[in-house]
């Protein structure tokens, strides 16, 4: 059976209110389905993406060549099976990627929202998302899957809306973003605005996408370092050189700056800057714990079957965060829940890069293992 790989945008009319009090007039959502939904509507799979992902989770455009960010686990016979599942991934609220962000048209203006788009939160995503499901009819899923910022809403839909999945797996997240994590986003959201040609948040986006955001650039490569390791760096480019760079010439790169610059300046033709400023927003003011008095409180609401999946050599979100969501879960005898955690050196990486060390997990957790 082939992926039936279709995409969709869905326009809401009512206002979403949102955690901050503030609401969204509008907006539309984005959205991207694989396989074949049953006559119950009973085989469904959310999958949410990370921070820069998108609903392109699976698949191949046609005019494209490159496969959505999750393509070695979604599919026919792969771990996610869409021979059995019917497989949805939303584009965020706050992305730029079809959904509705601050870089979207403001109803009833001619402007684009920039600045007067509100800070949405984790929480805020998962609602529209909700929302969206329920237009769909779709009021109950096998699962929410998700890996970093894709594992925060599956653990906040297993709080929030505890009835809708049977199955919560999340990859590579915390209960609670650390200050490690948001000093990397810092050093991000301060490169793009004390750039010149962000123009205090009213640059061009065409533009951008020709040439780029010079301080965003910088700040994907703090990023990217964050996202690997010092061990997956030295097995990946050791300390070869640009074989066409002298090395005592002041410029010369060594192969792991040549990486990062590529990385960093081509990110910039492709994501948002203000979407990019949002959604870090989002994720630094992330807390399972917020409006609860204890993150077991919080947890206690999850009446879903839970997997976590760590990998050891994380720096953005340690093994240990993973592992504490794991023992307050044990704390209060919370046992229909699997935590593991998988040795690599990759980096927080490791939950787009090494599937076959997790797959089978995620397969196992699916078939009820």
């Amino acid at each position: 059976m082939d992926l039936n790989l279709q995409t969709h945008t869905e326009h809401f009319s009512s206002p979403l209110y949102l955690e901050s009090g503030r609401l969204l007039e509008t907006y539309d959502i984005t959205y991207e389905t694989y396989g074949h939904i049953n006559e119950e509507k009973s085989n469904v799979i959310i999958v949410c993406h990370a921070l820069t992902g998108s609903h392109h989770a699976a698949g191949i455009y046609k005019d494209e060549n490159k496969a959505g960010w999750w393509d070695g686990l979604i599919g026919a016979g792969k771990a996610i099976d869409t021979n059995k599942y019917f497989v949805i991934c939303t584009n965020v609220i706050g992305s730029c990627f079809g959904s509705t962000g601050p870089i979207s048209d403001r109803p009833h203006t001619q402007e684009k929202y920039r600045y007067k788009f509100p800070v949405i939160t984790i929480k805020d995503m998962v609602k529209a998302q909700r929302i969206l499901f329920n237009r769909l009819d779709i009021h109950r899923v096998e699962a929410v899957i998700g890996g970093s910022m894709g594992g925060m809403q599956a653990l906040q839909f297993g709080i929030h809306f505890p009835n809708f999945a049977k199955r919560i797996i999340a990859l590579a997240t915390t209960y609670a973003t650390q200050p490690w994590a948001i000093a990397f986003n810092k050093v991000a959201s301060e490169a793009i605005l004390k750039d010149p040609d962000f123009q205090q948040g009213y640059y061009d986006p065409e533009l951008l996408k020709e040439r780029g955001l010079t301080g965003m650039a910088i700040g994907r490569m703090a990023g990217h370092i964050s996202f690997l390791s010092q061990e997956s760096m030295a097995e990946k480019f050791g300390r070869e050189y640009k074989l066409t760079d002298g090395l005592y010439e002041l410029f010369g790169k060594f192969q792991v700056e040549s990486y990062l610059e590529y990385n960093g300046y081509n990110f910039t033709k492709w994501f948002d800057p203000l979407a990019y400023l949002y959604i870090t927003k989002a994720i630094n003011i992330y807390d399972l714990a917020r409006g609860f008095d204890t993150l077991a409180e919080a947890l206690k609401k999850i009446t879903a079957k839970i997997t976590l999946i760590s990998f050891s050599n994380d720096m953005l979100f340690k093994a240990s965060e993973m592992a504490h969501i794991n023992e307050t879960l044990k704390s209060f005898g919370k046992f229909s829940h699997r935590y593991i955690d998988i040795p690599s050196d990759y980096g927080h990486d490791a939950f787009l890069v090494e599937l076959d060390k997790f797959e089978n997990h995620i397969k196992d957790a699916l078939d009820g293992n």
